[in-house]
């Protein structure tokens, strides 16, 4: 996919104006990637395709969403997907992300969207209300997340987290130790790719 469809996707799916906004984030991250690593240079000329779009796919699968959904996105590192879920929707997104100089890049660069909160944390250690959508881009084994996030979620909480090519792998691991819904939607931007569904999730 080029970066051409990418934006149109998001365009096509969301509007001119928010995917401007999207693209004013993508130049802050592509300028802050000189001075410390957000993503890897080798995408950087791919970005609306291997983080934007990759990112803004998982909205979809949310299911309703409005200003009263809380969204929570862990380790979000460069703001993906976290940032563009809150640039492309009303919800109220938090971000969670330990690193203080990538936190700090997302609470500025993010300071026009009212929707967005980023929290400078583990997510162990973050102190929020039951979230009803997790997402997490490659931050650890599903069964570390799930364990990690039982104060924040209940049995309503929508997991989505994409999981590259081991989506599947990841899937028959989460059932071994949790009850829940569980399968595997596949990616739009790599055909070998998955994301990771969960529902109702509770442990065994």
């Amino acid at each position: 996919m080029t970066e051409n469809d990418a934006r149109g996707w998001i365009e096509q799916r969301f509007g001119a104006e928010a995917t401007e906004r999207v693209a004013r984030f993508a130049d802050r991250v592509i300028a802050e990637s000189e001075q410390q690593n957000l993503i890897a240079r080798s995408t950087l000329d791919a970005i609306w395709a291997r983080h934007i779009l990759d990112s803004a796919q998982l909205i979809p699968l949310a299911g309703p969403v409005d200003e009263t959904t809380r969204w929570l996105d862990i380790g979000s590192g460069a703001g993906f997907p976290g940032a563009i879920v809150a640039l492309l929707l009303p919800a109220q997104v938090t971000l969670v992300e330990p690193r203080r100089r990538r936190a700090d890049f997302l609470a500025d660069a993010l300071c026009g969207a009212p929707n967005a909160t980023v929290i400078t944390a583990k997510i162990e250690g973050a102190k929020l209300p039951p979230q009803q959508i997790v997402s997490a881009r490659a931050v650890a084994p599903v069964d570390e997340l799930l364990r990690a996030t039982r104060h924040v979620t209940d049995i309503s909480t929508r997991y989505i987290l994409p999981r590259g090519r081991t989506a599947h792998v990841e899937l028959e691991s989460a059932r071994r130790g949790w009850h829940g819904l569980f399968h595997v939607e596949p990616s739009i931007t790599d055909a070998e790719s998955g994301i990771l569904i969960a529902e109702k999730v509770r442990m065994r």
